[in-house]
């Protein structure tokens, strides 16, 4: 009988494709980038961090990937707007959702524009990124890989309820698209990170513990918690964004993908 098997390395490869990844200028995004470029895939990277993108692309020219970068900042619609409007007619075969917000502010103290700007950059311009997307490859198809967050399955962390609920709106989001058009050819997944150790926690939690000791405790506890017992780095969150870019997820569409060290099942 012969052997109708693709090889496991046409499989995995992402060459001839295009990826657009959000936040790419560092963190799970950069190592998103990295994994993609080094599977195949031509680049198209948005930051708010325009000189940060330029490090990246210049890191990445080893993979001889074609790789462009623009700064948006995606809290703002028009600008995502403009976005694809100059992507119009290369849109991008995979869509990362990556780009987010991490602020701690205590629930009594959020004021309008502070839940506005976590909801602009965490959900809205996830909304809008995927409505271009289908919008533009109705007849094509794609994928779509939005990242969410433990915090938005099982709280943790105090001072962070607008970032849990526009976590919670993502995984929301990735749901219902997955189910309204996975017929059209796409698939629509959600990667949900936890304890991930990134040039922007370790910011977070240094500014944090200068002010509140008790940020130390927190911190203990999690770790404590972990089945793993170790946080995570930002390559093994990229892995498995690239299993789900690629044909090895080719049956995995509206699913949940903790990356979170055993965390959720403690």
């Amino acid at each position: 009988m012969k052997n109708t098997l693709k090889p496991l390395s046409e499989v995995i490869s992402l060459k001839g494709k295009v990826a657009l990844i959000t936040g790419s200028a560092v963190g799970i995004g950069k190592a998103i980038a990295y994994r993609f470029a080094e599977a195949g895939a031509d680049l198209e990277l948005v930051d708010i961090n325009k000189k940060g993108l330029r490090a990246v692309a210049k890191e990445l020219v080893q993979f001889k990937s074609k790789i462009n970068i623009h700064e948006v900042d995606l809290s703002k619609k028009e600008e995502i707007d403009v976005l694809w409007e100059k992507l119009n007619g290369k849109e991008p075969d995979i869509l990362v959702n990556n780009a987010g917000m991490y602020p701690f502010k205590d629930f009594l103290e959020v004021d309008d524009a502070f839940l506005k700007r976590v909801m602009d950059i965490n959900l809205n311009s996830a909304f809008w990124m995927c409505h271009h997307m289908i919008k533009r490859r109705l007849k094509r198809g794609g994928v779509i890989i939005n990242i969410g967050s433990i915090e938005a399955i099982m709280p943790f962390a105090t001072d962070l309820i607008p970032y849990n609920i526009s976590k919670a709106g993502v995984i929301a989001l990735t749901r219902a698209l997955a189910k309204e058009h996975g017929k059209s050819g796409f698939r629509i997944n959600v990667i949900i990170p936890g304890g991930i150790i990134t040039p922007g926690t370790k910011a977070v939690a240094k500014q944090l513990s200068q002010f509140d000791v008790s940020i130390f405790k927190s911190g203990l506890q999690y770790k404590m918690r972990l089945p793993l017992g170790r946080g995570g780095q930002p390559d093994e969150v990229a892995r498995v964004a690239l299993v789900l870019a690629s044909d090895l997820s080719s049956y995995v569409h509206g699913a949940l993908i903790p990356v979170d060290g055993g965390f959720l099942s403690a």
